[in-house]
């Protein structure tokens, strides 16, 4: 069969405030699609995508997880540690890391995170009963909660955020998107680097655990920084962009709003639901290590894989409704956060932030209403929301 061509650019302007019509295409001309224009090849559907990212053998992240390949070009910073390595390097990191900030972990921070979201909730209201819900709750709680966690000074903090923004830009091709951050890479990289040093961090977050992984020797004193970085890196933006999509879910489905606030214990389910049905991360790259045969066509010995994260979640053979936000499905299961050994270290982490902040939201607004015109923030690797404003109609 001969393999199905297209000269799309995920990556315009177009495409990336509306990703849905190019998804579908690609969905339905075949399960490899050569896009031509990068040179690379494209999976759209669930069950492809989902076997490429749980076959680290064949579908490799340690020649990046970018457009841009490591075997032949040299990144514009030091590779994750996580994000961008397969085994055996990649162990050791993911294996103190996956302890540092699992489930069991993150148990103590459950009250004190619930505090601060009821905090913040107040605080927003008490301003009015219309807010942008980017600015004002989006990004206000993960920067006030997560880098505590980690245990960094509060000054400077907000540089987290331009920070990202280049790092998943970066992943894409270098459009205008990349050249708009280059100006300050070089003064967000050092800002963030310096945090990552032990000197810099507080005795009691996740940054001094990792620290003290590699004083027991489960890590050498060169990748604890490193470690550090990679939480920081991936830490912030994804849960931005995550909340952002479950505050507009409820703000455009009001019956699964009234749904929540009846069970709300649905909470999780809601954010793991919306970031299946926004998927904040759209994309991600692999590098095939042999000539892989997907369906009836072949993507050669080294060539670079182009993931649609966004497409798998809303692929029509997987999901029933997939373009409904609907509380009453199972979204587990969903490829939002990855699969296999590269699947997000710090989903438990979002996933308790969001609960955090719907629970308390759901305790005093009885409706989420779009108060004006909702605008997207574009960036080559996430789907991303610059301004989502809202009337809150309390309790």
């Amino acid at each position: 069969m001969s393999l199905p061509v297209s000269d799309a650019d995920p990556f315009d302007h177009e495409n990336l405030e509306d990703p849905g019509p190019m998804h579908e295409k690609l969905r339905e001309a075949g399960p490899v699609v050569h896009l031509t224009r990068y040179d690379t090849y494209a999976l759209a559907r669930y069950e492809h995508v989902y076997a490429a990212l749980t076959d680290w053998q064949r579908f490799e992240s340690g020649a990046g997880v970018g457009l841009s390949n490591f075997r032949t070009e040299k990144p514009w910073r030091p590779p994750s540690l996580l994000l961008e390595a397969d085994p055996p390097r990649h162990d050791a990191p993911r294996r103190v890391l996956s302890k540092i900030v699992g489930p069991r972990s993150l148990h103590r921070l459950r009250e004190r995170w619930a505090a601060e979201a009821a905090e913040l909730v107040d605080r927003v209201l008490a301003q009015g009963d219309t807010a942008d819900a980017v600015p004002a709750l989006a990004e206000a709680f993960p920067l006030r909660v997560f880098p505590d966690a980690v245990g960094i000074p509060a000054e400077g903090r907000e540089s987290l955020l331009p920070y990202g923004d280049h790092l998943f830009n970066a992943f894409g091709p270098s459009n205008d998107l990349v050249a708009n951050g280059i100006p300050r890479v070089a003064e967000l990289s050092a800002w963030v680097n310096a945090q990552c040093a032990r000197d810099m961090l507080t005795p009691d977050g996740f940054g001094a655990a990792i620290w003290a992984a590699a004083d027991r020797g489960e890590l050498t004193p060169e990748q604890a920084p490193l470690v550090v970085r990679s939480l920081l890196s991936a830490g912030v933006d994804t849960t931005v962009h995550g909340l952002s999509a479950v505050l507009y879910a409820f703000a455009t489905n009001p019956a699964q709003w009234q749904r929540l606030r009846e069970q709300p214990a649905l909470a999780r389910v809601a954010f793991d639901e919306a970031v299946r049905w926004e998927s904040p991360v759209q994309t991600f790259f692999r590098t095939a290590t042999t000539d892989v045969t997907v369906g009836d066509s072949v993507i050669p010995d080294r060539a670079k894989i182009l993931m649609f994260l966004g497409a798998a979640n809303r692929d029509p053979r997987r999901w029933d409704g997939p373009d409904h936000f609907d509380l009453t499905r199972d979204p587990s299961g969903h490829v939002g956060f990855g699969m296999g050994i590269h699947q997000c270290v710090g989903q438990h982490i979002a996933r308790l932030e969001a609960e955090s902040l719907v629970t308390a939201l759901a305790r005093r607004v009885a409706r989420l209403e779009l108060a004006g015109p909702v605008r997207r923030h574009h960036n080559n690797t996430l789907r991303a929301w610059r301004s989502i404003p809202l009337h809150l109609h309390r309790s």
